[in-house]
């Protein structure tokens, strides 16, 4: 049986009998008004964090969403869009999507403005997508890529680049781990199918996308995930996991490399109202600017005493420099 296989398995016994807190732990239910999230979707919240930002959902996105779920995440993107088939739902396992139709009616029930033609349910996979090319404005996954090895995760974000729009958004939620996972750890298929042993480093992670293509990378959010401990795992080290919510973005790619924002911010505290590096960049004395990577090295590089460069907070919430 291979590990895709596993997979499958794992997650359709998850549709069939929900498993509150299976593999991840519970991403935020988002209070809005007049959406109501059925007691059954929020049993069978299989994310590790949340790919649903508003800003990304302004003027009524298509949107596409791949590993359904109990369908929560699809709801709460249906509520920005109230379009038929506004939203794309994806999920190779037949008993997922069966038990997201019957989740739908009961969200149908609680919200009057929802109907469940809102969200589109195909079967497929994620790295054959049963989508047009350039033809998603917002394509988001749950602790899913984490899951695949490397060739299957090189694929599923090439399929997500194809299926986007020029600047669309691929918004993601995954576990991560800066420490080295051994072969038992990274064998061991019912881990990973439980989020748990696929975990790539933040950097591999990021290397993953912007080798897609994708030139803009912001890293929204950084929290803690799970440990895996030598009593319950076959391991000798204490290893602790993370979760992290990122946006790829299918801007062109800067002929000096991709524009990945980590959270740091440049402040000027000079004796001028300002500082232009002649780059591009203005910063407004005693204003912070968030700053990509790329741009905290450029500035770093001219020694000056008056820039201040903080460090990655790994929280990044849109402006900046780019």
């Amino acid at each position: 049986m291979s590990y895709l296989e596993t997979t499958h398995n794992v997650y359709k016994d998850a549709a069939l009998t929900p498993d509150v807190g299976l593999c991840c732990t519970t991403n935020p239910i988002w209070e809005l008004p007049g959406l109501k999230i059925p007691k059954i979707m929020q049993e069978m919240n299989y994310g590790c964090g949340s790919t649903v930002h508003a800003r990304d959902l302004t003027n009524n996105p298509k949107m596409l969403y791949v590993g359904v779920g109990g369908g929560m995440e699809l709801l709460q993107f249906a509520y920005f869009n109230r379009q038929k088939n506004g939203v794309v739902g994806i999920d190779v396992v037949d008993e997922m999507l069966e038990a997201s139709r019957k989740n739908f009616k009961e969200a149908e029930a609680l919200n009057p403005w929802f109907k469940s033609d809102f969200v589109e349910l195909k079967k497929g996979d994620a790295m054959r997508l049963p989508v047009e090319d350039n033809s998603i404005d917002v394509a988001a996954q749950n602790c899913l890529f984490n899951i695949f090895k490397a060739d299957d995760l090189k694929q599923a974000i090439a399929e997500m680049y194809r299926v986007l729009k020029p600047h669309g958004k691929l918004v993601m939620s995954d576990p991560t781990c800066e420490q080295p996972m051994n072969d038992a750890l990274r064998n061991d298929e019912r881990l990973r199918a439980l989020c748990l042993s696929g975990s790539l480093s933040i950097a591999e992670y990021v290397k993953a996308l912007t080798d897609a293509g994708f030139g803009t990378i912001e890293i929204r959010a950084r929290k803690p995930y799970r440990i895996l401990d030598p009593k319950h795992y076959p391991t000798d080290d204490l290893i602790y996991i993370e979760s992290i919510e990122v946006a790829a973005i299918k801007d062109p790619m800067p002929n000096d490399g991709p524009c990945i924002f980590t959270g740091k911010a440049a402040i000027y505290y000079g004796e001028d109202d300002y500082f232009d590096d002649k780059a591009g960049h203005v910063l407004i004395k005693n204003q912070p600017l968030a700053v990509c990577d790329k741009t905290a090295g450029a500035l770093t590089s001219l020694k000056r005493e008056d820039i201040f460069i903080s460090k990655s907070t790994y929280h990044y919430d849109g402006g900046g420099c780019c």
